[in-house]
């Protein structure tokens, strides 16, 4: 196998590297190591033992006579996983870097080969080439520092809780649909007394073991909502407290945050996600860089005769894709002289239902680059308004 100009001949030890490249799994991990010239070295090592890893690397060093202090190079997919492995790379003085799964080209006959050993080698394959210079082979995932990934927990936290608060209410109200009963609002200081009047569609009290289940449904709800509030309270506790320090906390993320929740329209919940999630650690080089990481931009085909428009690409964050669509909407509401809505509003207005979706979405788009200018640059959206009491 040949993936550079040259032989092993035209190498000398010290200037030829050793390249690695994982599969990760739950219970093993398949490990692939060679200098990118002669055959390489395949292994299969449990999962996290970074002792048998290093073991590895030292004998596949003595097997292809590299020196000892080469430099090294790994790869591997980004997954369940996380970072956690890269940072245990990066200190021990290995390259590595973290890819996109979707960017990986594959197969498209209808039934292909697919096992960890094939997968793995493709990634080695690939690894080698990305460090001679062939970036096209994939995308890289920016990782993000320990604090900075620790920073997201809240708000992704609260997205599971609210999830599960909602799987609660959808379960008790199904129990009684079940029964011909029809609720409004569920759970509360009065839920209690509300479930002990119900009545099934022929007047008779709840079932005893229909009667149980909801009492524990609704214990297990209020245990779902009391973590919800506890953790907004936190967020909001660390927002009161960049306020008040004000210039003391400039350039930090949750001044950022402050920065944001002062144009009319945002508020806590999603300046909190678009500062954390992205703008509050990710750099843009402009603003095509922004709108391309939030999957937001278009994706035309275009082959031959056939040209057409297949929407949004969906590569990118989908939080934010979707807090920024969602928010979008606030934008036009809370903020109509702003020069994005009146854009809107002329242009898609007078259309139907599908035509005020699109709009939305070239709105989000164009938001976002606007609020990435906002906080880097300081300045204020066209025509957008700060709340009263803010500070330009």
């Amino acid at each position: 196998m040949n993936h550079a100009r040259g032989t092993v001949a035209e190498s000398s030890a010290e200037d030829r590297k050793l390249y690695i490249a994982f599969e990760l799994a739950e219970k093993k991990w398949k490990v692939r190591l060679g200098d990118g010239y002669q055959n390489p070295s395949e292994y299969t090592i449990p999962a996290g033992d970074t002792l048998s890893l290093t073991d590895k690397m030292d004998r596949v060093r003595r097997r292809l006579k590299l020196a000892q202090g080469c430099e090294v190079v790994s790869c591997y997919e980004a997954g369940r996983d996380g970072f956690w492995l890269h940072r245990w790379l990066e200190r021990e003085g290995i390259h590595n870097v973290v890819v996109d799964p979707a960017s990986i080209e594959v197969d498209r006959r209808q039934r292909r080969a697919k096992t960890d050993g094939i997968d793995v080698k493709k990634l080695f394959e690939r690894v080698v080439r990305y460090d001679r210079g062939q970036k096209e082979v994939w995308r890289v995932v920016v990782v993000p520092s320990a604090a900075e990934e620790d920073a997201r927990r809240v708000h992704r936290e609260l997205e599971r809780l609210q999830k599960e608060a909602t799987q609660h209410t959808n379960r008790i109200r199904s129990l009684l649909k079940l029964q011909g009963i029809t609720v409004g609002a569920i759970g509360g200081k009065k839920w209690e007394q509300t479930l002990e009047g119900l009545r099934i569609w022929d007047g008779s009290e709840l079932p005893e073991k229909l009667q149980a289940e909801l009492e524990r449904e609704t214990k297990r709800l209020e245990v779902v909502r009391e973590q919800i509030r506890t953790v907004e309270g936190e967020r909001r506790k660390a927002i009161a407290q960049a306020e008040e320090e004000g210039e003391a906390r400039r350039g930090d993320p949750i001044d950022q945050v402050v920065k944001l929740m002062q144009l009319k329209g945002i508020g806590e919940k999603s300046a909190w996600l678009f500062v954390m999630e992205v703008f509050g650690w990710r750099e843009f080089r402009n603003g095509k860089k922004v709108g391309g990481y939030s999957g937001l931009t278009g994706t035309p085909y275009a082959s031959g005769e056939s040209h057409r428009d297949q929407g949004i690409s969906k590569a990118g964050n989908r939080r934010l894709r979707r807090m920024a669509i969602e928010i979008a909407w606030a934008w036009v509401r809370f903020q109509p002289q702003s020069a994005l809505s009146q854009w809107f509003l002329r242009r898609y207005a007078d259309g139907g239902a599908r035509r005020r979706r699109i709009g939305i979405v070239a709105v989000a788009r164009q938001l976002l680059v606007a609020l990435w200018k906002y906080l880097e640059e300081g300045e204020i959206p066209e025509g957008a308004e700060l709340k009263a009491g803010a500070s330009s």
